[in-house]
């Protein structure tokens, strides 16, 4: 399947997660909301999981359940453009991205039938804009799936239609100790040290799983995505192969033949499966052992994952601490190359039964070589699954209440939180979680949940870009034509020139002359400000620096000879649209008549303005603006969520002479802030308002800059900071 993947839909390789992250984080990643990304990634985890790789169908699951949130309500999809319904809600961002949240949500919830930890996912690692509102939304679409789930499992596997016995995918089994066993307990106090150090070798080991992965994700970026897409089918097809062989060696020549209990029925680490009346030990595998025998190894390696994970939890007989350690160590480098390739591979059941072996070793040794008989391997085996899996991913208070949602047993969850939280911190003092290292080997720019404190020493003034790209309240459509297409952003600033004669004012009057130059003195101008970074720029040294904040220069597509209005995209680009020949600009001008003072009346977005020109929204010269004609909001949004190009707009349909009023269209309230305002302020009303455009707007009312989401990266702002340090 992983022709499909390469060939047809690449988004739907890899797990998803780190894909809807930046999704809801406000970053537009093309076609991972797809139809066609769905059904590859539905297709896709089917065969690799049933291929015998080493991925998991939980990644995967959450991507498909955020795919289904985001077409669902919309009615509508590229892939089945005939079928047409006339639904005209949930027609914004803000809308669908609540929906993606809520299909997120609800996918966790039907992989571990966690309800509540799949709410929690969501807020945690998913969504970057929350309210209380979306909270219960999204806990009812986790509880639907959870339930419905749950109705369709029971009723095919037992007949029994609405018994609901079976709540998720991944069931962990019940955790008890035999009656007969009087010293044995789920769990102590004396314990709870252990479980702080396996957290802190989870955390050890989740680094190093993150290291491995991430220098073969560059090597992939290096030297098999740039050749033809047949490589990564081929390198897909090696992984499968070489997996194959180790299965079947390790199992042959690393295995041992262990007797089985004589009491596999009965008494300690017995299972429970929610009705079913078959032992986890139905599940050992002999694989050329001796009758009453079976293989550790080919137990834990020819069963399906979540049936190792379950002979780890529970099994009556112990495995060998060599076949632990063998099998951890091929598990540990198995699912860390095959993370990555070109299928749909999910992390999370690897990494719990990667870590279930881990902690089932920690418990054979305490009690073979320290004597500690009293401590129930189970939980070892449990603690170390959430120390491994906390280690790679990061994740704290969802997977908190995923994992005791999964085992139905709250007295496990003191030591799962204090087991994540060390793993975390011990994992994050040497690099990121796993899903945060592909978005920035993506160079996606995500917003982190907040900034670091030394980010405050920058204001507002600091971090924007003052070389505007603005549209005056009514533009020509030569002018609106030129802007959309020689640039590439999202929104314009709608504003009006600031010209006053205000030194005929200053003349006899001592008065208003000094409120004047106090006014100039304390003003942020667009003009000062780019005065000021020209000239730190010639005395910053840092040539990677001095690009990053050279006035951002967009090259011009070359037009086509057929345009017959070639004299729309006749002149290049300048930093604010010509209107009118005698406001061409000059070399010889200075740095404020090339950043004039401007008026800030709102924000216009690009989809806005494209539609305006296909529906022919304008008024000729000799005109009033009235006579121009009125869209409705249902008419704007009609096209929501592909609005058409520019460049595929019929320029001969158009008079460049025509004016177009933005007025009614535009947003003429949109966030915005001072110059002066700290970073951590602009950091945080951007991300929980959930923007993409931040107006900086001094005391009169002048817009001096635009902060994007580009502005607020960690790697730009550590620029930004270097480069404040210099100029002190």
């Amino acid at each position: 399947h992983s022709i499909s993947v390469s060939f047809l839909q690449p988004v739907a390789a890899g797990s998803g997660i780190p894909e809807i992250k930046c999704y809801l984080n406000g970053v537009k990643v093309p076609g991972v909301v797809r139809l066609r990304t769905v059904v590859c990634k539905a297709m896709g985890v089917l065969f690799s999981v049933a291929g015998g790789l080493f991925v998991g169908k939980e990644g995967p699951m959450i991507h498909s359940g955020a795919v289904v949130g985001a077409g669902l309500p919309q009615f509508q999809s590229i892939s089945l453009r005939k079928i047409q319904f006339n639904f005209p809600y949930f027609r914004s961002d803000r809308d669908k991205r609540d929906f993606v949240s809520a299909g997120a949500a609800a996918g966790v919830a039907a992989a571990f039938g966690a309800p509540i930890g799949g709410t929690l996912f969501s807020l945690e690692e998913g969504s970057s804009f929350w309210n209380q509102g979306l909270t219960w939304k999204v806990l009812f679409c986790s509880m639907a799936a959870t339930f419905t789930l749950n109705f369709f499992r029971s009723g095919i596997q037992f007949g029994s239609w609405g018994s609901f016995q079976l709540p998720g995918l991944l069931n962990f089994g019940e955790f008890k100790c035999s009656e007969s066993d009087k010293k044995c307990h789920l769990w102590t106090a004396v314990d709870l040290g252990f479980f702080i150090l396996m957290g802190i070798v989870g955390g050890l080991l989740g680094a190093t799983f993150n290291c491995l992965n991430k220098r073969l994700a560059k090597y992939r970026m290096r030297n098999v995505h740039p050749k033809p897409k047949l490589v990564r089918v081929l390198e897909s097809l090696l992984v499968s192969l070489t997996t194959t062989v180790v299965v079947f060696v390790a199992s042959m020549v690393l295995g041992e033949c262990r007797q089985m209990s004589s009491t596999s029925h009965t008494g300690n680490d017995t299972l429970s499966m929610q009705g079913m009346s078959e032992d986890v030990n139905s599940s050992i595998k002999t694989f050329f052992c001796p009758n009453e025998t079976y293989n550790d190894m080919a137990t834990l390696f020819f069963n399906p994952q979540e049936s190792a994970i379950l002979q780890l939890f529970h099994q009556d007989g112990t495995f060998s601490p060599v076949t632990l350690s063998l099998f951890f160590l091929l598990y540990f480098l198995l699912s860390c190359w095959t993370y990555g390739i070109s299928v749909p591979s999910g992390l999370f059941v690897p990494s719990l039964l990667c870590g279930a072996a881990f902690g089932r070793l920690v418990a054979n040794l305490l009690k073979s070589y320290i004597g500690l008989d009293h401590i129930y391997s189970g939980t070892f085996a449990l603690i170390g699954a959430a120390a491994f899996l906390g280690g790679v991913v990061r994740m704290t208070i969802s997977l908190t209440v995923i994992l005791i949602e999964s085992t139905n047993e709250i007295t496990y969850g003191l030591p799962i939180m204090i087991t994540l939280m060390v793993a975390k911190w011990t994992g994050d003092f040497f690099n990121k979680g796993i899903y945060d290292i592909h978005v920035n080997l993506r160079g996606v720019p995500l917003l982190e949940w907040e900034t670091e404190v030394e980010m405050d020493k920058l204001r507002a003034s600091d971090i924007m870009e003052p070389n505007l790209t603005y549209v005056y309240p009514h533009t020509r459509i030569q002018s609106l034509v030129s802007i959309l297409r020689t640039t590439v952003h999202h929104a314009f600033p709608v504003v009006t020139e600031n010209r006053g004669n205000e030194r005929e004012f200053m003349k006899g009057n001592q008065l208003i002359s000094n409120n004047i130059k106090f006014k100039k003195s304390s003003i942020l101008t667009r003009a000062g400000e780019q005065r000021k970074r020209s000239q730190s720029m010639k005395s910053y040294p840092s040539s990677e620096l001095r690009n990053m904040c050279d006035e951002h220069i967009t090259t011009e597509e070359p037009p086509e000879k057929e345009d017959l209005l070639q004299q729309m995209l006749e002149r290049r680009y300048t930093p604010y649209p010509n209107l009118y020949p005698d406001q061409s600009p000059s070399e010889e001008w200075t740095m404020e008549e090339r950043f004039r003072p401007l008026t800030f009346h709102g924000l216009i977005l690009r989809s806005q303005l494209v539609t305006l020109l296909v529906r022919g929204v304008c008024y000729s010269e000799s005109q009033s603006s009235a006579s121009q004609p009125r869209l409705s909001h249902a008419e704007m949004s009609e096209d929501y969520p592909r609005y058409p190009d520019i460049h595929d707009l019929d320029l001969t349909l158009l008079n460049p002479r025509m004016i177009v009023d933005v007025t009614p269209y535009m947003n003429p309230s949109p966030f915005a802030v001072s110059p002066n305002t700290h970073v951590s302020q602009v950091f945080n009303l951007f991300r929980t308002m959930g923007l993409r455009h931040l107006p900086v707007v001094n005391a009169v009312g002048e817009i001096v800059g635009i902060i994007t989401r580009h502005n607020l990266t960690h790697e730009f702002l550590q620029a930004r900071l270097r480069q404040h340090y210099q100029t002190i």
